[in-house]
């Protein structure tokens, strides 16, 4: 599973962006983080995740917290 970090996140919206580890963005919409069952992403936190599409529309489709 891809792991990248959290570059923008809006708690208003639930919406936002996750940088990948190849500097790749991919946005994370409001579905998906409901989905999640977080309560709230911060800036630079690791995340892993499930890619879903290809080209410029993937996006995010799973998203869990990386633990260290």
């Amino acid at each position: 599973m891809p792991q990248g970090t959290v570059k923008y996140f809006d708690p208003e919206t639930n919406t936002g962006t996750v940088l990948l580890d190849n500097q790749d963005e991919l946005p994370v919409d409001a579905e998906t983080f409901a989905a999640s069952g977080l309560i709230e992403l911060r800036l630079g936190q690791r995340v892993r995740f499930e890619i879903e599409g290809a080209g410029d529309g993937r996006r995010v489709r799973a998203l869990n917290l990386v633990s260290f």
